[in-house]
């Protein structure tokens, strides 16, 4: 059996140490500032990302390049690598087309070469927790095939969830109407959101107050783990420069679970230039995705 790597986007939100010491392969996804193109060689810090969307600087966004994928790709295969890539959600970026295309050509171009490319139908931890999964189960011994086929099994139990600040941003990426916007700003909505089934990210609910969205995101949590509250898989809260927000979620899931397995990280500013500054997220193992 040849010997594979594992590889992901960076939407995936995996903290930086941890993708170097697992040697997982990652295709940028990008965003553009002011005419400047980041997420390759060039690429602003979170806090910097963040401080620049605060000053007013509307970044836009762009799935990832053919070219690299393809160069990526390549390489591993001329090093005698089998690629099992997850990709983000196909329903939220053409990324993971791009992926798909790149992976055939190569394919066609390297008889016996193998790329599996797998539709986490997630964003953020969510695909991350993927991730993190798939390298486990390598490190157990686990094969490409019995890997991607786990995966496509049980890829709707990573669950996604989380709210925003500042509605005006969910506005501009045409998720709220403008008057919606307005509206909600003026009366303190907070907006709970979802990746469904499907891979989409839809609503699923409003509520009045920072701390009470907050405090809902725990709720809806502790409802949907199930069976998954005891295990070894940990629990990820991702933020839009809001550690402070973070670490108040990190305290409530520890009282709720009694878990320290939590993992903390910034918001990747592909996925950030959409939900904005103070987005607070909980990614998590659960019984079903939708919210009841």
């Amino acid at each position: 059996m040849r010997d594979f790597v594992i590889t992901a986007d960076s939407n995936c939100d995996l903290v930086a140490d941890y993708i170097k010491d697992k040697n997982i392969g990652i295709i940028p996804h990008y965003y553009d500032i002011n005419g400047i193109t980041y997420g390759d060689e060039i690429n602003l810090t979170p806090k910097e990302f963040y401080d620049k969307m605060r000053s007013g600087f509307m970044p836009t966004t762009m799935a990832s390049n053919p070219a690299v994928i393809r160069e990526t790709f390549q390489r591993y295969v001329d090093g005698g690598l089998d690629v099992l890539h997850i990709s983000f959600s196909s329903m939220l970026s053409g990324g993971h087309s791009n992926v798909v295309t790149g992976a055939l050509e190569i394919c066609e171009e390297n008889p016996g070469a193998k790329i599996l490319v797998l539709d986490s139908l997630n964003a953020s931890m969510g695909e991350g927790m993927v991730v993190m999964k798939a390298v486990r189960m390598k490190e157990a011994g686990k094969g490409i095939d019995e890997i991607a086929e786990w995966i496509e099994a049980h890829k709707l139990n990573f669950c996604v969830q989380f709210t925003v600040d500042d509605l005006f941003h969910l506005q501009r990426g045409g998720r709220l109407s403008k008057m919606s916007a307005i509206v909600g700003s003026m009366i303190n909505v907070k907006p709970i959101l979802v990746i469904n089934k499907e891979g989409a990210l839809v609503p699923a609910g409003t509520v009045r107050g920072r701390k009470k969205s907050l405090l809902t995101l725990v709720n809806n949590m502790e409802k949907q783990i199930g069976k998954h509250r005891d295990t070894d898989n940990p629990i990820c809260v991702v933020h839009g420069d809001a550690l402070e927000d973070a670490e108040y979620v990190v305290e409530l899931i520890k009282e709720r679970l009694q878990t320290n397995h939590i993992l903390v990280n910034t918001i990747s500013p592909s996925i950030g230039a959409h939900s904005g500054p103070g987005a607070i997220g909980i990614c998590y193992m659960g019984e079903v995705r939708q919210i009841s």
